[in-house]
Parts: C-alpha cells; structure tokens; sequence
C-alpha cells in the first residue's frame, strides 16, 4: 500500500511540529510544508538545511522570501493538489478561508483548535471519539488543553464511568518566544464556564462538564486540575494503575522533583527530546484525593506538542488507514515513540 500524502499549511508552533509528527509516520509522507512569510520558524527551516520542501501560500510575499534565501518549490495550489490531506495549522481564520480551496481541489483536510467548530464535519479526539472521523473530509481538533483534559477524563470514563467533572485550568499566558501577551506579575480571570468544558460535552455528550480558566504568566505548559463525579468508586491506586496503562498520559510525583510545569519541560530536554517536547500528558502521584464518590487529580499539558498525536490519529481515521481506535492510536504511538 501507498503512503499518505501529507501537507502541512502554517508553518509555526504546531505547524512545524506536525511535520515532524508526520515524517516519524512511516505510513505517511510528508510531502511540503506552506507559509506565508520567512518568520523564525521558516529561517530555521533553511539553516536547518531544508529537510522539508517548502511552498509560499502568498503569492505576494515571494520576493521576502527569496531575500531570506527561501528555496520554494511551489504555490500552495501545488502542494495541496499532491497530497491525500492537509493539516491546516494556519491562524485562526486562515483556515476556513483555505477550506475553500480544499474543497475545490476535493482534498480533506484537518484543522486545529483556534478555527471555529463549524469549519469541520467532525469534532475530533483520537481516543474519545475515533470512528466518528472515519471517511470524513474535514475534522477539526481540539485545543491542547482539551486534548489533554479529554484522554485523562476518557481514560476514566471507559473504566468506572464518568457523569461528571469539574475543571480549573492554570493556563500558561504565551508560548515560548512570543510577545504579544504582556501579563506581568498577575493572574487574569476568564469568564466561566472555560470552553474546554463546554468542547468536553461536544466530544463526549455523556458527561456534564463544568470549569474555571485562569491565565497564569508563564510559558511551559498548562496545569488543569479534574474533580470526577464516577459511576462505579475508583481509588487512588485504581488510578494510577489505569494512567500507567495509557500510552499518552504518565505518572510523576512531587518527591522525584517533578515540581510543576517547569520541571517536566527541563526533563524532557534532559532526555534529549527534540525541542523539548513532551507528547505524554502527566499526573501528579500526590495531587490524587478522593472524597466520597468524586475524586481529583491534576494534570500538565505541553501545549506545544501534546495535540500532535491526535493529528496523526485523524489523518488515520479520515483516510481510513485503521478502523478503530486501538489501531489506530496504536500506530501513531509506536511512530512516535510513544511507550
């Protein structure tokens, strides 16, 4: 069987880590990546020596890029009309505008948190609600907080049952290297409920989902914490037994020096993970508490990579590469290394 055909359009903090998502994938190829501009990311791109073939998606901003010594191979018609599917990682916006040519070229095309849910046929997580991707030509992803808040409540779910959750999430205010947010020495409310817990119910329906999101002035990771009303009781240890059975979340504890959000982002560059990235949520041993029926934990999300496995997983179940979740998350886990 052929490879799929990947593109990735918007070459920025996700964009260029879903192509790198989808050269691990030896299923898939990557076949160009598109953007608009020689920003940082792009330079790096060139210094870096060019793995990936690059098409200008604005016509013009062509002579920028060539000054910046941007080999382009193409317009963005040209790397669509290559490829089985494109990851849209644009701004938020650009991407219902690119649906249109996605459209016109009959190609699928999955877009990710900040586009507006009705870009999509599916609202799509790869462990919550795989095969309702399967065949369609456009799913959207959820956000990395939601992405993350969803394996951790899924994991649950699907053992002792799930009516209910309540959520704070601790969100980092800005990636690593941007300006644009000037939040100094505070904490700035949102107004409630957060939408990752309205994105939850529209994942899964079953579950009343409620929560609180502050903005918080750093820049690796977010910090949710889950208060789960259960069907069936669970424990602490009954927990811990099923994080240490999903691939996609792992275990810390406090003791060890996992202190937060910094420690975890330290780690993985200590372990030599390319830029750092962690694409495992984690759980911290000592934030487990019961109370009656409900118990609560808290979680990090690394939300400059924790949402590409979930790419890999649609673009399996919009091309029908694997029929179900297991298999399909299967795959993506072992390509990317994912114990």
């Amino acid at each position: 069987m052929s490879k799929v055909k990947v593109g990735v359009a918007g070459y920025g903090v996700i964009g260029l880590r879903l192509a790198t998502g989808v050269a691990l994938q030896e299923d898939m190829e990557l076949v160009g990546v598109a953007d608009v501009a020689p920003t940082l990311a792009v330079r790096g791109l060139v210094e870096s020596g060019m793995p990936y073939h690059f098409y200008n998606a604005l016509p013009s901003g062509e002579d920028k890029l060539r000054e910046a010594g941007v080999p382009i191979s193409g317009t963005m018609e040209d790397l669509v009309e290559q490829c089985d599917i494109m990851l849209d990682a644009t701004s938020a916006g650009i991407g219902a505008k690119n649906k249109e040519l996605y459209k016109r070229m009959g190609k699928k095309a999955i877009f990710q948190g900040g586009e507006k849910n009705d870009v999509a046929d599916v609202f799509f997580h790869g462990y919550a609600n795989y095969e309702r991707g399967l065949g369609q030509q456009f799913l959207k992803l959820t956000s990395c907080n939601t992405t993350g808040l969803i394996r951790a409540v899924d994991m649950l779910d699907r053992a002792v049952g799930v009516e209910r959750v309540a959520v704070t999430i601790i969100r980092r205010v800005a990636d690593p290297g941007d300006y644009h947010r000037g939040l100094t020495n505070a904490l700035q409310m949102e107004y409630a409920p957060s939408h990752q817990a309205l994105d939850l119910m529209r994942i899964m329906p079953h579950v009343d989902a409620t929560g609180i999101l502050v903005h918080a002035p750093v820049t690796h990771g977010h910090i949710i914490t889950v208060l789960a009303t259960t069907k069936k009781s669970i424990d602490k240890p009954g927990l811990l037994s099923l994080a240490a059975q999903h691939p996609r979340i792992r275990t810390v504890k406090i003791a060890d020096g996992f202190l937060g959000n910094a420690s975890l982002f330290r780690y993985a560059r200590d372990m030599g993970k390319f830029r750092g990235d962690n694409y495992e949520i984690a759980m911290w041993d000592e934030s487990i508490v019961m109370s009656g029926n409900q118990i609560m934990f808290a979680i990090n999300i690394p939300q400059e990579s924790v949402v590409i496995p979930e790419n890999m997983d649609g673009i399996r179940a919009a091309m029908e590469m694997q029929m179900t979740r297991e298999e399909g998350t299967a795959m993506t886990n072992r390509f990317l290394g994912i114990k």
